[in-house]
């Protein structure tokens, strides 16, 4: 009771300030300064660049614009803080050197949050704090409704995600994170055009639902009167860029599945696809290590670092093959067990779970790796050889055909990317995907085969290696992240009623 009591006197004062706020407003416009009439407004410095390179600037005037995030009005003179991207700053009025008409609209219509623009010269108080002591003020956009109270900020996790614009404005190391994810896709960027890599665009909308597990976001293009597919993933369309000649491609873009949300999953994500002819999937090995490395070092200064108190280096990683894992993580040797029965009934005995139809041996080393070794992968970890049933994608190994040339790699539990030497036998890749089409359909799902993916492999594509990796994720454990949603700047949210 006293709780929605509260609750209740919360909202009527934010109403009244928000009333209050709009009467200002008038009061501005009817005497000529509507502040949304502004169009533009020079600025030559930011904050951090003066408190940075004080001596550089000290006795110069520079022209400043941000939020209001503070005011502390002494009689005839006041001190702000001004927050612009970079950070904030301290700002010194007085009525004596902006006018008396504009310092009585300060103390009086000026709130908190509004947009002002500020010219002065750059001092140190006292104290040793950098500001600008204004000559000039104006009011560049009104706030009409008040910010939380600046020591609290957004407590409340969901109310961060849905009001990311007041979250970026109250809390400096959200802005820094996502600073920090501009860099890190810059990096990876940068990493890929200078090894030779042509960065592609592919569709967003499909024709239609293929047999991959992912399941796709529906919608119906209403000129052609066809169902239509977002896309789950981008390797198809690169395959043929790869078969058409480009040798080396890429795609960073965003990805949806129709699926679970949860730390580590948003129904929207960003990914890397990255296909090269003439190498395997140990060369893409080689590649994610250095390309892992090399993003560190540029956005961090180092490849070691803590994610959520573990301490991480990109610059070491692990490899074992999945049986490997499992034997070493469960005590089960599969290269011991000689039938699919076999696995089954230690299946049974082990307590792991067998999914429908998902009963050979490959199956159940897969999902034997599921219980026992994902969530111990702390660092980072690539597991490789992957059973051909779940990889229909991937080159089989020529010394056992029951296993493909595939690797993932881990860090902290997660899974953070998937790679392979790609098949590129069309035999074999149609009669793949027609079994997994059919057993989606048989799920109930209007599965297809890609006919027109097949007619390119059949046109002949060069040995290739492939890799997929999550950008989100990656993002997550270089800036010390619990969740997707903290490094997604809108995640996805159920609309509130």
């Amino acid at each position: 009771m006293e709780e929605n009591e509260n609750f209740e006197a919360e909202e009527r004062a934010l109403h009244e300030q928000a009333l209050i706020r709009r009467e200002k407003l008038k009061k501005l416009q009817s005497e000529g300064n509507d502040p949304y009439q502004k169009t533009k407004y020079k600025v030559t410095a930011q904050s951090a660049l003066l408190k940075g390179d004080f001596e550089a600037w000290e006795g110069k005037t520079v022209s400043i614009a941000g939020r209001l995030m503070s005011r502390r009005v002494m009689g005839k003179a006041s001190f702000s803080h001004i927050a612009d991207r970079e950070g904030q700053i301290q700002v010194y009025i007085t009525r004596q050197d902006v006018g008396e008409d504009v310092y009585a609209a300060y103390k009086k219509d000026y709130d908190i949050g509004d947009i002002v623009g500020i010219v002065g010269f750059v001092f140190k108080t006292q104290t040793g704090e950098v500001t600008v002591h204004a000559t000039h003020l104006e009011m560049l956009s009104k706030s009409l409704l008040p910010l939380p109270e600046k020591h609290n900020g957004l407590q409340n996790m969901d109310m961060k995600y849905r009001l990311r614009h007041i979250d970026l404005i109250m809390n400096e190391d959200v802005r820094k994170t996502f600073f920090r994810r501009a860099e890190i896709i810059k990096s990876i960027r940068n990493y890929l055009d200078s090894h030779g890599f042509i960065e592609a665009d592919t569709p967003i909308l499909l024709p239609l639902e293929i047999g991959a597990d992912a399941r796709p976001f529906k919608t119906h293009h209403n000129a052609l009167d066809l169902d239509m597919y977002l896309r789950i993933e981008t390797e198809l369309y690169l395959k043929r860029l790869i078969v058409g000649g480009f040798e080396k491609v890429y795609e960073m873009g965003r990805i949806f599945r129709n699926e679970g949300m949860d730390s580590s999953h948003n129904p929207e994500f960003t990914t890397v696809e990255v296909y090269a002819a003439y190498v395997d999937y140990l060369s893409v090995m080689d590649f994610v290590e250095d390309l892992y490395k090399t993003v560190a070092l540029e956005t961090l200064g180092t490849t070691k670092f803590t994610y959520q108190g573990h301490e991480l280096d990109f610059g070491t990683w692990k490899r074992m093959t999945m049986t490997e894992a499992v034997k070493q993580y469960s005590g089960v040797d599969f290269d011991k067990i000689s039938s699919a029965e076999e696995a089954q009934r230690i299946a049974k005995e082990k307590g792991v779970e067998i999914e429908e139809g998902k009963t050979s041996k490959g199956h159940i080393l897969a999902a034997f790796f599921d219980a026992f070794v994902e969530d111990k992968l702390i660092d980072p970890t690539f597991i490789y050889d992957y059973p051909v049933e779940i990889s229909p994608l991937a080159k089989r190994k020529p010394s056992d055909p029951t296993m493909t040339e595939r690797f993932e790699y881990f860090v902290m539990g997660m899974e953070l990317g998937n790679a392979f030497s790609e098949l590129n036998d069309p035999v074999d890749q149609r009669k793949r995907m027609e079994e997994q089409a059919q057993k989606k359909r048989q799920k109930g799902a209007n599965a297809e085969v890609d006919e027109d993916f097949l007619d390119a492999l059949e046109h002949g594509m060069p040995p290739t290696g492939g890799l997929g990796f999550g950008v989100d994720r990656l993002i997550m454990l270089l800036t010390d992240s619990p969740s997707i949603r903290d490094v997604l700047l809108f995640p996805t949210m159920k609309p509130k009623k």
